[in-house]
């Protein structure tokens, strides 16, 4: 059997290697040509605890890590099955477990699941018998993928020679061993049906790449010279490879007593001229919202990420969730609108932070970014991006004749006024937290108030006719219609491809500008729509329910959402698609079979 798509899940101990073991598959598979995905989750303890990847590679790319796993991986059960949601077993899984459990074959702990094969295989004991050292236990997991599978043999090899070299060649050759161990026992235990994994037709040079590293790199490329922060799972390696490169680029990086400090500073530092950002999660984004506000009034550029995490609170550090929109469209006190984007993959990360620093530098606002854990923490193999085609904009500056009686706050049509910064001559002004007259002076006047609210709103007004920053796929007359963001529209986009192939009539909306809302953009897109769903993952289904706010919805598009850290799967959404279709031939029929006067 040729496979052109398989999906690979591990798990295991802390210290096993399993997110390891899958760094280096796909690496391999990055040498190799593969389209390829890997997403990692963790238990939520500082040290120890359980840890899960699951890899998915194909011939043709790949929009999400995949529904049940083609082939399980569990070095013990009980870390396993932690990950029911994320690793689940169907009867089409290959289980490949280690024999030192002491479970039989035929009495796995799955319940309701019976695999189609199962392999009790000696993994702890090959890895001591071959490396001295059950650390190697990784090492042995990579040969039994690789004999079974075909995978990319001498490309592991080569990315454990380059692992290991430096580390002495008695702990290289151990780990040779081991992963010779591991083909060799999969070439002694042949499935029932040979598998093997398709060659890629043609192999291209691709970037094996994370969100939040593609993040921290858009914001390079757009000229961010600072950052503010404070490390907090899961956005903290933003900050990480800002402070490797920024100052290559003569930036810096403050790494702030608390996350109220860290945009303090960074919005400090757009004061001072300077592009500047932010990054969080969730309970940072709680503390930094009185400094937004305070960027909101002083009209001053400033990017926030936030890579959402499950909440609230602490809540699910290590897992993913989109459960911070209301957060980022409404934590504020008075009037406030600020846009929001969100990125749907680790390739498209870097245009939405480039667009980011592009709308603040525009518009003169804070601009947050909704990243999530799945985007920010998979590795994804990507083109290699062509930066030529991106435009940097900078903030609008004052000129000599506007310098003359400056008025940081001038109100005209565009709304948008020109910016100074500390040391031009003739542009000093102040920047405070109060309520402003046109010059910055301050003032109580409830009329000068109503003004520069409407002066800080309708500057946006331009972004809700964005049409680029909407993608929107699928029959354009379709009467069933699915909208997603963020991570979940990967899942969404191969349910539509799924979809076709049935037969259904479906188009999908997937939105990098979730607020402020597009209204012509969503009523064209409801035109001719008679159902359908918003695929959210979050309790309440907040995108549904702004939409609703502000939108005439169609009475028959629902909301489809869940708690995080259970991913959806894409058949579930065609299942959804399936069922809103049969109600729209009912409803037809029922038109039908009414009584005629």
């Amino acid at each position: 059997m040729i496979l052109r798509d398989l999906v690979i899940g591990m798990a295991g101990s802390g210290g096993d290697g399993i997110v390891s073991a899958g760094e280096s598959l796909i690496q391999a598979c990055a040498l190799e040509g593969y389209h390829a995905l890997m997403t990692k989750s963790f238990g939520s303890q500082i040290r120890g605890g359980e840890s899960s990847c699951r890899v998915r590679l194909a011939v043709e790319p790949v929009l999400n890590p995949g529904g049940a796993i083609d082939v399980a991986v569990a070095l013990n059960w009980e870390d396993f099955l932690k990950f029911g949601a994320e690793l689940p077993v169907s009867g089409n899984t290959i289980v490949i477990y280690d024999s030192n459990t002491g479970v039989e074959p035929d009495k796995l702990p799955l319940v309701g699941v019976r695999p189609a094969e199962v392999f009790a295989v000696p993994i702890e004991k090959l890895a001591r018998d071959t490396a001295k050292t059950e650390k190697a236990k990784n090492t042995v997991v990579l040969g039994l993928l690789a004999g079974w599978f075909g995978i990319a043999r001498a490309s592991i090899l080569a990315g454990i020679h380059k692992k290991l070299a430096k580390k002495g060649a008695e702990l290289l050759e151990a780990n040779e061993r081991a992963f010779k161990a591991g083909i060799e026992y999969a070439q002694a235990h042949p499935f029932r049906e040979a598998r093997e994994m398709a060659r890629p037709e043609k192999a291209r040079a691709k970037l094996l790449l994370d969100g939040n590293d593609m993040c921290a790199a858009a914001a390079l490329f757009s000229g961010c010279k600072f950052f503010g922060g404070y490390p907090i799972t899961p956005s903290t390696e933003i900050m990480q490879m800002f402070t490797r490169d920024v100052w290559k680029y003569g930036g810096a990086v403050l790494q702030a007593e608390d996350e109220i400090a860290g945009i303090g500073a960074a919005l400090g530092a757009s004061f001072g001229g300077v592009k500047s950002m932010t990054a969080t999660s969730g309970p940072g984004m709680s503390l930094k919202s009185e400094i937004l506000g305070l960027a909101t009034i002083s009209e001053l550029p400033l990017v926030i990420v936030n890579v959402q995490r499950g909440g609230p609170s602490t809540g699910l550090p290590t897992k993913s969730e989109q459960s911070d929109l209301f957060q980022a469209v409404f934590s504020a006190h008075g009037d406030v609108l600020r846009p929001v984007l969100a990125p749907t993959c680790v390739s498209d990360t870097f245009a939405v932070t480039v667009e980011a620093f592009n709308i603040a530098e525009t518009y003169q606002t804070p601009v947050i970014v909704l990243s999530d854990q799945e985007i920010a923490q998979r590795k994804e193999l990507i083109d290699v991006i062509d930066t030529s085609k991106f435009v940097i904009v900078e903030r609008r500056r004052p000129n000599d004749s506007e310098l003359e009686n400056y008025a940081r706050f001038r109100i005209d049509e565009s709304c948008v006024s020109p910016l100074s910064h500390p040391g031009m001559k003739g542009g000093n002004y102040l920047g405070a937290g109060i309520e402003h007259t046109e010059h910055g002076d301050p003032t109580a006047s409830g009329t000068m108030h109503a003004k520069m609210n409407e002066k800080r709103f309708k500057k946006l007004d331009p972004l809700r006719a964005r049409r680029d920053l909407f993608s929107i796929e699928g029959d354009p007359k379709a009467p069933l219609a699915l909208i997603a963001w963020g991570s979940i529209a990967g899942v969404c986009r191969e349910a539509l491809r799924l979809a076709k192939a049935e037969g259904l009539a479906v188009k999908l909306l997937v939105p990098q500008l979730l607020y402020p809302v597009a209204d012509e953009i969503y009523a064209g897109f409801f035109r001719g729509v008679q159902a359908g769903l918003v695929v959210e993952q979050s309790h309440q289904g907040q995108l549904y329910r702004i939409l609703r706010m502000q939108l005439d919805v169609p009475r028959g598009v629902r909301s489809f959402c869940r708690s995080g850290a259970n991913p959806f799967q894409p058949a579930e959404v065609l299942a959804q698609l399936r069922e809103r279709a049969l109600e729209l031939q009912r409803r037809v029929e029922d038109n039908l079979l009414q009584p005629q006067e």
